[in-house]
Formats: C-alpha cells, structure tokens, sequence
C-alpha cells in the first residue's frame, strides 16, 4: 500500500468525508479475517452475522492483531493522529440472499466520545458491491448538524433506526472494494447499505480509532473494546490485552 500525496487525502477527506485506500491488506490476512468471522459464527449460532460487534472484542487475540496492523495504523495516524486507541469494532457480515440493511445514520449519533475526534476504517472482507449491499455515503454530508435518530421497525435492519429527516438519496455514491481495501470516513456523514439480495456474502470490518485525547464517556470503565494501540496512553482506561490460548481461541499464524 502507498499513500500518495497525504496532504491531497486530507483535502479530499475534509470536503467529502471520506476516503479510499486499495490493496492495503494482502490476501493472506484476508483469508484469515474469513476465517474468523465464519469461527465467530460457529461459536455464536444464535447471533445475526451482522451483529458479531465489539462485545466478543475482548477476549479475542486474532481480532486485536487485525485491528493493531501497522498498515491500518497508518492511515488511522493520518486522520487522528499518532496517539492511537481502538473506541469500538465490528464485522458486519450480510449473508447471501438475506443480508439486512443499515438504514441511513450518522456515526456521531450513537457514540460516547468526547470530543467527537474519531475515524472509521471500513476493511472490504469481500468483494462489495451495490449487489450485495455496499456502503452508500452522502458527499459532504459530514458539514451539517448531527440529526436525531427515530426508530424504524417497517423493515429489518442492522441498526433498528434511521436518521429522522429526509435524506437525498440520488447523491449518494457507492463504495465498491475489493477485498483488503480500506474506505475510511468521517462521523458526521450520512451513510447506509442496501440489503444482500445477492449469492454473495458481503462482509466488512470496521474499526473506530480514536486520538488517546479523546474521552469515552460511556459508564462501562474500561469501556469493552478500548484498547491502547500506540504513541501516549491519554486519558482512558483500557482492556488488558488477551493472551492466546489455542484451547479458547482462532488459531491464527502470528498468535506465537
């Protein structure tokens, strides 16, 4: 992976929201990563594959591993700086024909963080398409306010709600990866996916890093996946990291 001309990424993330890497983790990890969620999913039959989120976190070696890549930290630095956190993570796994959809939303809207200084990294564990159910974003959307939630249970969905004003859905573009592509993207913007109506599964991870200067105010201290990635602890408490155990974990290649 190469990150041409940081400062023109910047630019383009601060007018639109969001951003593009391709190829940043190689196909190897990938499979691995593939091989993790279908292991979750065994574990946790009763669980929808869309909602295996940062609850399992953890006491999950592999999962740490993914998410402290030096490849992913790379480009968490460029948006938030060098003091890294992991605030939340989560696979969204939308299975063939049946996948739900996330109805449109701002991050922003849901999340205890003070200040708001975070960033999404959204890691294509396959292909992604508008077939079956790609990331929708609305350009530039991140400018305005955050709107109000409203509960939305005509249809289901990964979220169970939607933002509660009209969103102008012929604006939207969509974020077609490949796998091991990163599409990286501000709080503030209104974004959605479809349903998977496809024979293709569609799973993404994503990851929220936050600077270690930004507080997690939730009641839960430590709040379950806060862990201290790199560079200055900041203000937080933080998860000890898990220790594998081939008995209770994914075996992976770098769990020695």
């Amino acid at each position: 992976m190469r990150i041409h001309s940081p400062a023109d990424t910047l630019a383009s993330y601060d007018r639109d929201g969001y951003a593009l890497f391709r190829d940043v983790i190689d196909p190897e990890l990938i499979d691995e990563v593939s091989g993790h969620v279908e292991w979750l999913q065994a574990r946790h039959p009763d669980v929808r594959p869309e909602q295996l989120g940062h609850v399992y976190l953890r006491d999950d070696p592999f999962w740490l591993r993914v998410v402290s890549d030096p490849r992913l930290l790379r480009i968490a630095e460029l948006f938030v700086g060098p003091d890294l956190a992991l605030f939340a993570s989560h696979y969204i796994a939308k299975p063939a024909y049946s996948g739900q959809p996330v109805l449109w939303h701002q991050d922003a809207a849901f999340w205890p963080l003070e200040p708001m200084r975070v960033v999404t990294l959204w890691l294509a564990v396959d292909a992604s398409t508008p077939a079956n159910g790609c990331v929708r974003l609305v350009p530039g959307s991140h400018h305005g306010r955050i709107e109000p939630m409203r509960g939305n249970d005509a249809v289901q969905s990964v979220l169970g709600k939607e933002i509660a004003v009209a969103v102008d859905e012929s604006a939207a573009v969509d974020m077609v990866l490949r796998p091991g592509d990163v599409e990286v993207h501000h709080p503030n913007i209104v974004h959605g996916s479809g349903a998977n109506t496809s024979p293709d599964r569609r799973c993404g991870l994503t990851i929220r890093y936050i600077p270690t200067s930004t507080r997690i105010t939730d009641a839960e201290v430590p709040y379950p996946s806060a862990f201290h990635l790199q560079g200055e602890p900041g203000v937080n408490s933080y998860q000890p990291r898990p220790r594998f155990d081939p008995a209770r974990h994914y075996p992976f290649r770098d769990s020695g």
